[in-house]
């Protein structure tokens, strides 16, 4: 049986719970939560040396980190990552903008905001930084999605898991989607597709494990 590491907060976690929801992959999760500095243990480390979740262990013994990689390995082969080589350079270029322009301002700014109970001077001024870069992430995804229903192409593919992970949960960072219509329209349609569950609930695929 597959195997991932991981907790149910994490935006990058649930890409993948998400892909295998959709696509009936039954899987062991182990929970491994950043927010008791679990990913730095020596024992995860052993799983994944880069210390971050999600973490994967294939059938095989083959463990895979890094969400993108591990999205882009299971959605091969099947309608979520298209076979033209134009689209795949799309899917790619939005899920790097996720990683680089997207994440890093609106997935650390709901971190700080949800999960940091007293917040340093340095944290407030990472907060205050961040967030005309999350805006302009989100209107980027509105000017896309304002005309089209999905990111690349005209199906779903793991550039929107990708970005649907952390932008429906943007007002937890302090990103109001009001006036985003486009973006909307897109989170329900992704909310309505086969094998769609929210971020924080445990599916029937899904076993919880307790040891690496």
């Amino acid at each position: 049986m597959l195997t991932l590491w991981g907790n149910l907060e994490s935006g990058n976690v649930y890409k993948v719970r998400l892909l295998w929801g959709w696509l009936g992959l039954p899987h062991r999760r182990i929970d491994v939560d950043q927010t008791r500095g679990e990913p730095a243990t020596p024992a995860f480390r052993a799983v994944n040396p880069i210390g971050k979740v999600p973490a994967v262990r294939l059938e095989d013994g083959r463990v895979l980190g890094e969400s993108g990689a591990i999205l882009q390995f299971f959605a091969n082969g099947t309608p979520y990552w298209p076979a033209d080589p134009w689209a795949q350079a799309e899917v790619l270029r939005w899920m790097f903008f996720e990683q680089y322009s997207h994440e890093p301002a609106i997935a650390v700014n709901r971190y700080l905001r949800r999960f940091v109970d007293r917040r340093s001077a340095f944290d407030e001024e990472r907060l205050a930084r961040n967030h005309p870069r999350g805006e302009q992430a989100l209107d980027v995804m509105e000017e896309r999605l304002a005309g089209h229903d999905w990111l690349v192409g005209t199906a779903p593919t793991i550039a929107d898991i990708a970005l649907y992970a952390y932008t429906h949960v943007a007002d937890e960072g302090g990103f109001a989607l009001d006036g985003r219509p486009g973006i909307g329209r897109w989170l329900r349609r992704m909310e309505g597709l086969p094998g769609h569950f929210p971020m924080r609930q445990e599916t029937a695929l899904e076993v919880l494990g307790f040891a690496a």
